[in-house]
């Protein structure tokens, strides 16, 4: 059962509260049940403490990235991430630097 204190994050805030499960239905909310985005429900920093994943900047990405490390739907986060242009944060266990690189990687073809 969901906690009503479960924060996600989200395109539209940094940290919501995920109301319980009864109170989802025919919500925005109802997105977090199903489809693409039902990885967020089983996301670690859903547990940690949000501020860890929008450091101050200059600051340590360290403790988010030590979060991303065992989170077992971290590449669903980067996708999302790079998915929907994330400009700020830790997703998927990467800096916004580190994701435009991805991005950037990704528009590359290699020669060979």
């Amino acid at each position: 059962m969901l906690s009503s204190h479960l924060s996600l994050i989200t395109e539209s805030s940094a940290l919501p509260v995920v109301p319980e499960p009864d109170a989802v239905a025919g919500s925005p909310w109802s997105v977090l049940t199903g489809g693409d985005a039902a990885w967020r429900l089983d996301a670690l920093c859903a547990e940690t403490d949000p501020e860890a994943f929008f450091p101050e900047k200059g600051g340590s990405t360290r403790e988010a990235k030590r979060v991303c490390s065992g989170c077992e739907v971290r590449s669903e986060c980067l996708e999302y991430a790079l998915a929907n242009d994330e400009r700020f944060g830790i997703w998927g266990g990467l800096s916004e630097r580190e994701r435009r690189r991805v991005r950037l990687a990704r528009r590359m073809p290699l020669s060979a």
